[in-house]
């Protein structure tokens, strides 16, 4: 080997070495600056980079370092949010100058999905059950729901599937891709457990639309 070439092999080796030592560092560094971006995001009230040091066992220079560097990458014209110091906290928001055609763009939206415990108990046989005859839903949850089952294909979270090649062909029901969109589901493979339903059925209850005569007290679907 060229004696001439040894020191600078030797150079470029510690320089790797150096940089090998610091691709952790940065990487734990970016890690910690997305969990910091993740906290400005889901807190309701502003916290101060001390709260959010403590919070994530971080130094709180640190914490202030990367504040500042998220503050001015969300400064950037590109971006329609903001990180923004109020009220000696931090919080994610959007920006102001877009505050009028976000109003007109929320105005837009469908409103919330809400249904009585009756729809969504209804919703469930279906779920489970698919393809399912308006007679079989009635039978498993023991009481007439006409009105509910035209509630639901109103909403588009069920949709017809042919008729039942039996006495009277009855028309067959399914569930639809609003039905995972609004669920929040992949497929039908990601469908909660029936006891997860019942508490969703349960929660939903404080908001439902009132149940109509004769579908009170109703259980909910078992296999």
């Amino acid at each position: 080997m060229d004696t001439e070439s040894q020191p600078l092999l030797e150079v470029a080796a510690e320089d790797l070495g150096v940089v090998e030592q610091e691709k952790p560092a940065e990487a734990g560094r970016a890690r910690i600056r997305a969990l910091i971006e993740a906290v400005a995001y889901m807190t309701d009230e502003p916290l101060s980079a001390r709260q959010i040091a403590q919070g994530l066992n971080q130094p709180p220079e640190t914490v202030e370092s990367l504040l500042a560097e998220l503050v001015e990458h969300y400064n950037r014209p590109e971006s329609g949010l903001t990180i923004r110091e109020l009220a000696g906290g931090y919080k994610m928001s959007t920006k102001p100058e877009h505050h009028d055609e976000l109003r007109s763009f929320v105005k837009t939206l469908k409103p919330p999905l809400k249904l009585s415990l009756a729809a969504l108990e209804t919703l469930a046989v279906v779920a489970y059950k698919q393809p399912i005859t308006g007679p079989e839903i009635m039978e498993i949850r023991g009481v007439q729901g006409a009105s509910v089952l035209k509630t639901l294909l109103d909403r588009k979270l069920i949709t017809t599937a042919g008729r039942k090649q039996v006495v009277g062909r009855p028309m067959l029901y399914k569930t639809t891709r609003e039905f995972l969109l609004q669920f929040g589901l992949k497929d039908l493979g990601e469908l909660p457990t029936l006891k997860e339903f019942e508490e969703l059925s349960r929660l939903a209850a404080g908001e439902a639309e009132p149940v109509a005569a004769g579908d009170q007290g109703v259980e909910a679907p078992s296999e």
